[in-house]
This record gives structure tokens, C-alpha cells and sequence, in this order.
């Protein structure tokens, strides 16, 4: 069961999404998106730490 809540940015085939648990993820997208996801996060959801998926 996904236990994904909302999508809260999509860089190309990567989203950042956060779960019911209020966590922040990055799932999916090739490397340079995932890169980007997580720069983004840093630069406007600096309070949560991102996990990969």
C-alpha cells in the first residue's frame, strides 16, 4: 500500500511528495532530477530532511 499523501513539486520524472507521516520524499526521475529536487528542497522545505525512494 502507498502510503503517499501529496505531491508537493515535480522536477521531470521526480516528485518530492509528502506522506501521511508528514515526511518529505524524493521518488523516482533520473539522477539530475533527483538532484534538483533535492536543491529545491534545501532552498524552500529546509525544515525536512528528504529521503529517496
Amino acid at each position: 500500500m502507498d502510503v503517499e499523501l501529496e505531491v508537493v513539486a515535480v522536477f521531470g520524472g521526480s516528485r518530492v511528495v509528502r506522506l501521511r507521516n508528514g515526511r518529505l520524499e524524493i521518488r523516482g526521475g533520473e539522477p539530475a532530477e533527483r538532484a534538483e529536487a533535492r536543491e529545491w528542497s534545501s532552498l524552500f522545505c529546509h525544515e525536512a530532511l528528504p529521503g529517496a525512494r
